[in-house]
């Protein structure tokens, strides 16, 4: 009888806590951003170690880990304009972005 109640409660609490999951989701709207992508290192000269971020106006959008695994090796050493489409977060005081999709400019 006290393994059921217990279950009982664990499950309850999970429902309870499903809907904030769902909220934290529909924060993150894809937006789409078109800026200078480059390297914070080598370009920006803002960080210590290579990344891939968007600069669109003042702001500075850092690429997820999976996103600048994809795409820093085209931007590194030769920034470019393009667009990119993608979830932002923030981290902190860090603006990320989970890229979906990226044109450069031709």
């Amino acid at each position: 009888m006290i393994r059921m109640l217990c279950l009982l409660g664990v499950s309850v609490a999970m429902l309870a806590l499903a809907p904030s999951l769902y909220a934290a989701d529909e924060k993150a709207k894809e937006e789409k951003l078109t800026g200078k992508i480059t390297c914070p290192k080598c370009d920006l000269k803002t960080a210590d170690a290579c990344g891939t971020v968007i600069v669109v106006g003042d702001k500075i959008y850092t690429f997820d880990k999976e996103s600048n695994k994809k795409y820093h090796k085209d931007i590194c050493s030769d920034p470019k304009e393009g667009t990119v489409v993608g979830k932002v977060t923030k981290d902190g005081d860090k603006l990320v972005i989970s890229v979906s999709k990226l044109e450069f400019k031709k």
